[in-house]
């Protein structure tokens, strides 16, 4: 008779021990953990700061740790190298990356740019390495309109990738600009009837929307802004009740700082699989694979140096701006 060994499958680490290693090799490896907005809950309470691209940007830039852990997409982390050539940044999981700035190839973008040679480009922090290093200065949409009002009137301006930011900040701003045509998927997929119906249920709520949703939502919208202006309006106005409509991990800080106040995701389309619009890329990275990037020191995010001080050079512009 032959017996056969059967090993037991090994039991997922519990969430006490991710955060209890997480917290201990954070003080061990002198580490700082930033996270974004639509980070999954857990990933939020346990970062050293939370924020959208702009904070966390600035964050990145003053950080005294030596080694940044950047919960968030791959853009994100690549800024925060950018920013810090010296420090190590890691990423949970390289698939993290952004529908957004996938839209905007740097060389299809290198060849429009070619075209426009008296043109200012304004690139959106939602890109690569590479696009950025062909800008001239980067902007979030935090920080966007500033942007746009420092370069001189009479300087024409290409705005990339996002149309439906670039189109918002025509609109605030009164500056033509050459769109690129890129979109963020999470943002595209608000259904318009579904919200109209929403509103209709809760005329008590405002609404709320991040300036990369596609202008109808706009339309609707009682505030326009990032998340992080999102969060802000919301704490500070007397409404109780609001609809939010950017990614629907923004909630669980607006929850945590307003508990008094109800928040609800702004709807998607009917072949949504979500019923909330939810970013995957931001979703991918999870508590244990950050505590295992964070043991391991891997993923890494490398850049060639050449690369790196042609990208520096814009977001440093964008940072001196405030």
């Amino acid at each position: 008779m032959v017996h056969v060994l059967v090993k037991s499958p090994q039991k997922p680490p519990t969430k006490a021990f991710l955060v209890g290693e997480i917290n201990r090799l954070k003080k061990e490896k002198n580490a700082v953990i930033l996270a974004h907005y639509y980070q999954d809950n857990d990933i939020q309470d346990i970062a050293d700061f939370v924020g959208d691209s702009l904070a966390l940007s600035q964050q990145a830039a003053k950080t005294a740790a030596d080694v940044i852990v950047f919960a968030g997409v791959h853009f994100m982390a690549e800024t925060a190298k950018i920013i810090n050539p010296t420090k190590k940044v890691l990423l949970p999981d390289l698939a993290a990356g952004c529908s957004l700035s996938d839209s905007c190839p740097a060389g299809d973008f290198a060849a429009f740019v070619a075209q426009h040679p008296n043109h200012a480009v304004v690139s959106y922090i939602n890109c690569t390495a590479e696009v950025k290093a062909l800008s001239d200065i980067i902007c979030t949409s935090g920080n966007a309109k500033r942007v746009i009002e420092s370069i001189p009137t009479q300087t024409p301006i290409i705005f990339a990738p996002d149309k439906n930011l670039g189109r918002y900040l025509i609109k605030i701003t009164g500056r033509e600009m050459l769109l690129w045509d890129g979109a963020c998927v999470v943002h595209q997929a608000f259904s318009l009837q579904k919200l109209m119906d929403l509103i209709q249920a809760h005329p008590e709520a405002k609404v709320l929307a991040h300036p990369e949703s596609e202008a109808p939502i706009l339309l609707l919208a009682n505030f326009i802004g990032s998340t992080k202006a999102i969060i802000d309006f919301a704490k500070t106005d007397n409404t109780q009740s609001y609809i939010v409509a950017t990614e629907v991990g923004i909630l669980h800080q607006m929850m945590k700082e307003m508990p008094q106040k109800h928040f609800i995701p702004a709807p998607t389309e009917e072949n949504n699989t979500c019923a909330c619009s939810e970013c995957a890329f931001m979703k991918v990275n999870t508590l244990e694979k950050l505590y295992l990037c964070l043991r391991d020191e891997t993923p890494e995010i490398i850049l060639n140096e050449a690369l790196r001080q042609k990208a520096e050079k814009p977001l440093k512009r964008m940072l001196e701006l405030g």
